[in-house]
């Protein structure tokens, strides 16, 4: 037989993919339905590890995923009993160990052989793999991380740097990338801030489509995780029980998700490992069918988390066994178990309804056909077929992670020293983030994620530190670097040196932050979370220290998270936050501190004053937000959501309200001009802010709807108009439907949260309205040269 005319009829191309599906389950036994349900990940035995033969007790285990040690009996069951039956998912060939890409290629040829030889149908398996940073694999660029993404408020830029990463894991035949994080920090100290792209739901969302469109246009899967509600744990602890009532969940967490599916087309979901309100989302019918398939129309796969099927039965106790989890898990609307079988398994049989089994393998399938992995010609050796051509760090990929540092860092405050002098002749750089390249990684990152159980294998890439590209930027100034410290720790034998070179030289840069890891083994990412805001270790004592000699101290934080800097900002020469810019971060530092780059960045979250935990997020409602003098703690925040400085200077004025009064099922226009009144070339984020003046509920005090970078020349003005739908004023009510209410509007445009120099109004008219199904969710942007009598 042929491809033109195959043996089995649900390889044949030609024939509709439902009926291909419908014709490979008439043709399955149940058992091997329940096998596409479930995954294997080879090699999880953690045996080969280099760091192993320097483990001395469990605590010293460098797991790549919750708990990775506990299950790692699963790792020595053989992919040909796994897969007798047919096997849904092979997991993370490529990003478990150090694999250059043509073993990388030739163990998935390998393991889709067993996989094809060991089952009767010999239906494919789907790969997956990580994708935060970037392709989760050795020598694969290391992109900014998400926090940094949100620093841009660039969703095209997202898109572009999700295109190049999607076509490099399609090329060596992965189907499936475990990103985007759509979660929304809720609390700073949580240490997941860093995979996230900020606190504000509409900015998530709007660079979260941009990622899964650029994704899934190179023929990978994008997957939304994690649905829903796990930055919001109490206490900021990771997988901890998330106190949150419906409401909140409905108004800041679900609609960055909802427009990734709804906007963006995402093909996969994966639920969160927390419980909300005591129900654990792998198990919560309401959210995975009722929500995500019945109002939102999605129609991919669900997938667990890793092992968030057994943590029904082991962590959150509400499953009596795994067969009881994986039923619970599989009614709720989980489609597929990752990484490994556990819950998934033939026990599933008997237990649940066969329609069940076939509903989620009826997804999986479907995935498969439009794949092209049920195709008659397809063969392990074609999936990887441009292996022999990939460059898993090409000069593309690293310009593209060049331009995403450089709109990714953010000039706080350019204080008397920014930018430097180009006449200085004695520098010092001080700080554990100025030459350690790891900082500029976050957890995801191969370097971070995988390679600390492989210390012989160095970074896989090149990774210019700070100091080394602050050398190339500055030319002829003599630099001096000292540590003063580590990122962790309590050694301060490095501090005399430090301040000796602060003291001689005529500017200091301080480079202070983060060192990303996993659960524990890191001050950021996963599992690594944080009892305060204060700069990890030693380093806020180094900075007071390199204050007090009288040298201009040019304070960079490089981190996956904000710190408070309330305690040194009045004394610093100037500020700069760099959100783990990636393995081109140096540059992107050096060039902004020099002033060949010229910033253009904002904060997705607020940096604050001081480290308690205040504040919390901007978005919050009166209590939450105003120090009306009730309490003596302050949520005022040091530096604002939306904040960034340039080199150059702009104007946000000329509002214009297309109406005064609108319908509750309307829409009207908001119009500013915005100027650049310096003497430089640069970007200005303009923002729209909403605040609904009353309401049946308490809402934000004011809240992004809009906004549009938008790049002027020196001179130049530009209109920006935003068309807000009234949908857009929308929130959930006290009966918990989704409601649009007659009232005032305050209109607030400007370049932060709090710098906010337009501000009008419009009155909403008529009855309340209930959104429906189909509300809208974005809020488009206009941008266009503004004709001005009398200027250029």
């Amino acid at each position: 037989m042929t491809a033109e005319h195959p043996a089995k009829p649900w390889q044949d191309p030609h024939l509709p993919v439902a009926e291909r599906v419908e014709l490979l389950l008439a043709a399955m036994t149940v058992e091997e339905k329940v096998a596409q349900l479930g995954s294997r990940w080879v090699g999880n035995d953690m045996q080969e590890a280099e760091s192993d033969e320097r483990r001395t007790d469990s605590e010293e285990t460098l797991n790549v995923a919750p708990m990775q040690d506990v299950f790692a009996a699963s790792g020595t069951i053989p992919l040909a009993e796994a897969s007798r039956n047919g096997l849904g998912h092979l997991t993370r060939v490529y990003g478990s160990v150090p694999l250059t890409v043509a073993e990388g290629a030739a163990e998935v040829v390998r393991q889709h052989h067993v996989v094809l030889q060991d089952s009767r149908l010999g239906v494919p398996a789907l790969v997956h793999e990580e994708c935060l940073t970037g392709f989760t694999a050795f020598g694969a660029t290391v992109y900014p991380a998400a926090i940094a993404w949100g620093a841009t408020f660039d969703p095209e830029l997202v898109e572009r740097m999700a295109a190049h990463i999607g076509g490099d894991m399609a090329a060596l035949g992965v189907h499936q990338g475990l990103s985007p994080v759509l979660d929304v920090v809720r609390d700073y100290r949580w240490g997941r801030v860093e995979e996230t792209m900020g606190e504000d739901p509409y900015l998530v969302a709007l660079l979260g489509a941009g990622y899964v469109r650029g994704l899934q246009s190179a023929g990978v899967i994008a997957t939304l995780k994690h649905f829903a509600g796990y930055s919001a744990s109490r206490g900021a602890r990771n997988h901890g029980p998330v106190p949150m009532g419906r409401r909140e969940l409905m108004d800041v967490i679900l609609p960055t998700f909802e427009t990734s599916v709804r906007e963006a087309g995402a093909g996969s979901v994966m639920n969160s490992y927390s419980d909300v309100d005591g129900v654990p989302a792998g198990a919560d019918s309401w959210l995975l069918t009722e929500v995500l398939r019945e109002q939102w129309g999605f129609a991919g796969t669900v997938v667990s988390d890793y092992w968030a099927v057994p943590f029904l039965t082991t962590m959150h106790r509400i499953a009596a066994d795994m067969d009881d989890a994986g039923a619970q898990a599989l009614e709720a609307g989980i489609d597929v178990e990752l990484p490994d079988t556990l819950g998934f398994g033939e026990g599933l049989i008997g237990r649940v309804p066969e329609e069940l089994i076939d509903r989620a393998a009826r997804r999986l399938l479907t995935q498969k056909a439009e794949l092209g992995l049920l195709d008659a010609d397809w063969t392990p050796e074609k999936s990887v077929a441009g292996a022999g051509q990939v460059d898993l760090d090409s000069a593309a990929n690293r310009a593209l992670a060049r331009e995403m540092a450089e709109k990714s860092v953010i000039l706080l405050d350019a204080g008397s020293a920014l930018p430097l002098d180009p006449a200085l002749r004695k520098v010092a750089v001080v700080g554990p983030c100025a030459a350690d390249p790891r900082t500029f990684m976050g957890c995801y990152a191969f370097p971070n994620h995988v390679l600390p159980r492989y210390p012989s294998h160095g970074l896989g890439i090149e990774v210019p530190t700070a100091v080394e590209a602050l050398r190339s930027e500055l030319g002829t100034a003599e630099i001096r670097y000292e540590k003063g410290c580590d990122v962790i720790g309590g050694d301060r034998s490095g501090f005399a040196a430090a301040v000796d070179a602060a003291r001689e030289a005529e500017v200091c840069v301080a480079m202070v932050g983060d060192l990303a890891g996993l659960f524990g083994h890191g001050t950021s990412g996963e599992g690594c979370d944080a009892d305060e805001l204060r700069l990890p270790g030693l380093q806020g004592d180094l900075l007071k220290e390199l204050l007090a000699t009288g040298t201009p101290v040019v304070i960079v934080v490089v981190s996956g998270r904000p710190y408070a800097l309330g305690e040194v900002a009045g004394d610093a020469a100037a500020l700069v936050q760099a959100f783990m810019p990636g393995e081109e971060g140096g540059a992107a530092i050096a060039g902004v501190l020099s002033g060949r780059v010229q910033p253009g960045a904002k904060l997705p979250v607020q940096i604050p004053r001081t480290p308690g935990g205040q504040p919390g997020t901007y978005l919050q409602p009166p209590l939450g937000a105003e120090n009306s003098g009730v309490s003596n703690l302050d949520p005022t925040p040091l530096f604002p959501f939306g904040h960034g400085r340039s080199y150059t200077t702009f104007e946000v004025d000329d509002l214009r309200i297309s109406d005064e009064t609108v319908p509750t099922d309307g829409e009207f226009t908001v119009t500013v001009r915005v100027r650049n009144t310096g003497e430089r070339a640069g970007d200005e984020v303009v923002q729209l802010y909403l605040h609904d003046v009353v309401a049946s509920v308490t809402r934000p005090v004011k809240q992004l709807t809009g906004f549009a970078r938008v790049p002027l020349e020196p001179g130049e003005a530009k209109d920006v108009r935003f068309r807000v739908h009234t949908d857009r004023t929308a929130f959930t009510g006290r009966d918990l439907r989704r409601i649009v209410e007659p009232g005032a509007l305050e209109i607030m445009v400007g370049t932060s949260a709090e710098d906010l120099p337009c501000r009008g109004a419009v009155t909403l008219t008529g009855p309340v309205r209930e959104t429906g199904l189909r509300r809208v969710l974005l809020t488009p942007v206009e941008i266009e040269k503004a004709l001005e009598v009398g200027r250029p």
